[in-house]
């Protein structure tokens, strides 16, 4: 009796030992078939974000402007935004948006702003990147602020209008910077071109500073309201903004719909009426291979931390805040930025 109770525990005991490897291989096997999808790549279901862990392990940096422009400050404040999320994050400054784009494309930023026209360019292979291979990869994580165009002049000049430029020496901004793109398609979209006046490549805060020492009639200044140059300007000169409109205008929306008609409303500077022109909207690039569940999370660290960023500029303030969308982005998203905005309500 003895040996045959000593059997049945031992037979009993194998018994276990076999469900338990067979439940063992059960659950590896259906993690193995849950597996999440590369970084990169888009997976129904997926984790719409990181963990506390995982975000510490990653470096963001974010691609801004010139220390002296609107880009630095804000994008500083998404560094420190995304920093107080978790993440690892530096704000490097820049020439703006061609460096930026080209950080992008060279995997040397993970974020960074750029005007929407520049970017377009870039993306469809024309204008300034003609020639180049289209940069396909380019993807946007959010819109920002307007940036206007405002051309400025002072009254002495006798220019009044986008075809008064001809014969005139003008500050189109540093050669195919986000300023001499827009300048560079105005003067197409009148009929024009650079063969029509005497073209000075120089960033607006030299060409006004040329300006008022007679050395240069007229300014293309791209940023968003008010300008501190353009303030200084209007305080100190009777300065005239030129508007941007009429048949031109209709030219240049019509072949670039990233553009859109505005005003720059009377009091902004010295002026006391509106002024017609256009704007174009900055938006922040993002790189186009990051996963979506990082994209989802900086996003949401973003939104969580929005009053950093509305703090450091007024243009930020105004512009930047969950409700904006994305209806005006150009650009594809990246995926998990579309997620993102889908589950709050907006769609591309």
């Amino acid at each position: 009796m003895k040996m045959k109770k000593i059997l049945a525990l031992a037979l009993a005991l194998c018994m276990t030992m076999s469900l338990v490897a067979c439940g063992g291989g059960g659950s590896k096997s259906s993690a193995s078939s849950d597996k999440p999808a590369a970084s990169g790549a888009s997976s129904e279901g997926a984790s719409t974000g990181l963990t506390e862990a995982e975000r510490a392990k990653e470096f963001v940096t974010v691609a801004t402007g010139p220390t002296s422009g609107i880009y630095y400050p804000i994008g500083g404040a998404f560094a420190t935004a995304l920093g107080d999320w978790g993440y690892t994050t530096s704000a490097q400054a820049t020439a703006a948006s061609a460096e930026n784009i080209q950080l992008i494309l060279d995997g040397d930023a993970e974020i960074a702003i750029a005007m929407q026209d520049s970017v377009m360019q870039a993306y469809e292979g024309f204008g300034a990147y003609e020639g180049k291979e289209p940069a396909s990869d380019l993807r946007a994580l959010m819109r920002l602020w307007p940036n206007y165009v405002q051309l400025v002049t002072t009254a002495n000049t006798g220019i009044k209008s986008v075809e008064d430029l001809k014969g005139k020496r003008v500050g189109v901004g540093a050669a195919n910077s986000g300023v001499e793109l827009n300048a560079r398609m105005i003067f197409e979209a009148y009929g024009m071109s650079y063969d029509d006046c005497t073209v000075d490549y120089l960033a607006y805060g030299e060409a006004i500073d040329n300006m008022k020492n007679g050395q240069c009639d007229a300014v293309f200044v791209t940023s968003g309201l008010p300008n501190a140059t353009v303030t200084e300007l209007a305080t100190s000169y009777d300065m005239v903004i030129v508007p941007i409109d009429g048949a031109g205008r209709d030219n240049l929306i019509s072949k670039y719909p990233f553009y859109a008609e505005t005003v720059i409303p009377a009091d902004t500077y010295n002026n006391t009426e509106d002024v017609q022109s256009v704007f174009v909207y900055n938006i922040m690039l993002v790189r186009g291979d990051l996963s979506d569940e990082m994209v989802y999370d900086m996003l949401t660290g973003i939104f969580e931390n929005i009053d950093t960023i509305q703090a450091s500029h007024n243009a930020a303030n105004k512009n930047i805040y969950l409700d904006v969308g994305v209806s005006d982005i150009q650009l594809p998203l990246h995926d998990g930025a579309a997620k993102f905005w889908a589950d709050h309500g907006f769609e591309q």
